[in-house]
């Protein structure tokens, strides 16, 4: 979803790979392409699902219902990594750190304002608001704007430990800071903070540690100016993938307890042995997402970092990797994209099969769905391959036209 920003430290000799003006990594598009994809399931399911509680409620899940959320979790953690990731990255093509945190900053708040427009009244074609994933995306570049002028081992500290040592502050609570609630909501804790006694701003994704997501992005980029870095690649994804199941299997520290404190149902604190083996595997990979409690960090970009260095020397010139590649050169295009089309064909279904149109504003909110509305499993996956197929030719005649037009700035943007 970005690329740019510089740091004093990137003054290593480049790749050969990643010489000035040469092409960008195939790589970590056909990644972003592949979580784009997989993001599109899960909000295929959001607005199309008979389920009327969260994948993630154990009352009631089960292992189809779970792992269809549970893939869909890489998405927001890739998008943010790849963002920090990209960014390094764009030093290498001639701009200085000036207009690189420039760019930042009027990217980050572009997207901010966005999410407060477009993407919100996608949600429900209705006027609310949310502070999503684009909301969290904008502030981290805010932020990254200033990250970035850092020494580099100074971003890479600040990252990672902001994310390997966040949930050490779960056991706050929003409501000690008394009328000062809604800062430590947009901090760390995602909640509800009322604008009117009527409207309240919904806040599903806190500041900590998604900017540290980011920023350890940044610091990843210089990895891939080693000519070793493949293998450094696969050995960050490696070592990030065992400390998941280390940590998890000690059930000492590591899936948070802030969880949304309004009705959905908190994924956190150790795992349990359950009535049947799905159900306790379920339970070991019942991460916390709101906010990304270690465990869910660790169990999402490693793998994906593993994924990434396997791709390392793909090409994308035809097939699979080649469409994947589309959906990652225009992520936001993409994003915006979906939301509108998946809300326009769930109305459409509901129409075609005589069910109550729901005109719910927030789509999560599962109970809220009325009585005969929705549709089965194997139906949400059929929806979600037909979502993507339609929204191929639209991105690629975006990514044509950015790439036939790269003299119009404010393509960037898009």
């Amino acid at each position: 979803m970005v690329t740019a920003v510089s740091s004093p430290a990137v003054a290593a000799k480049p790749h050969s790979s990643i010489l000035p003006g040469q092409a960008r990594l195939a790589s970590i598009d056909i990644l972003r392409g592949l979580v784009m994809v997989i993001m599109a399931l899960d909000h295929t399911r959001d607005f199309l699902t008979s389920v009327r509680t969260p994948p993630e409620d154990m009352a009631h899940t089960y292992g189809a219902l779970f792992f269809t959320r549970f893939i869909t979790h890489y998405c927001a953690p890739v998008f943010a990594f790849l963002a920090g990731t990209g960014a390094f990255l764009s030093t290498r093509r001639g701009k200085s750190i000036g207009q690189l945190s420039q760019f930042f900053l009027t990217r980050g708040l572009w997207l901010v304002l966005l999410e407060l427009t477009l993407v919100d009244f996608a949600w429900g074609f209705v006027p609310w608001a949310q502070g999503g994933v684009i909301w969290i995306l904008g502030w981290s570049m805010v932020l990254m704007a200033l990250i970035v002028r850092l020494p580099m081992r100074w971003i890479a500290a600040l990252s990672l430990g902001m994310i390997a040592m966040h949930n050490l502050l779960d056991s706050i609570n929003p409501n000690a800071f008394g009328k000062l609630y809604w800062v430590w909501i947009l901090l760390h804790s995602p909640g509800r903070i009322a604008i009117t006694p009527h409207f309240f701003f919904s806040v599903r994704y806190a500041l900590v540690p998604w900017v540290g997501v980011m920023a350890a992005g940044f610091a990843f980029g210089s990895l891939l100016s080693r000519p070793d870095r493949h293998q450094w690649i696969l050995a960050t994804g490696f070592s990030a993938t065992l400390l998941f199941f280390v940590l998890r299997s000690l059930n000492l520290y590591g899936n948070g307890i802030a969880g949304l404190p309004f009705g959905y149902p908190r994924s956190a604190g150790p795992w349990t042995v359950q009535p049947s083996f799905s159900l306790t595997l379920i339970s070991f990979f019942n991460v916390l997402k709101y906010p990304p409690a270690l465990d869910y960090l660790l169990i999402t970009l490693g793998p994906a970092l593993t994924l990434l260095g396997f791709l390392d020397r793909a090409r994308a010139e035809r097939g699979l990797s080649r469409i994947l590649l589309v959906f990652g050169r225009v992520p936001l295009f993409y994003y915006v994209l979906h939301l509108y089309l998946i809300n326009a064909l769930a109305r459409l279904t509901s129409l075609a099969f005589h069910q109550p149109v729901w005109h719910g504003t927030v789509i999560a909110d599962f109970a809220q769905r009325p009585l005969g509305y929705g549709h089965s499993l194997p139906f949400v996956y059929a929806m979600w391959l037909l979502v993507v197929a339609l929204l191929y030719l639209p991105c690629r005649w975006f990514m044509e036209l950015k790439s036939r037009h790269r003299d119009w700035t404010w393509l960037s943007y898009l």
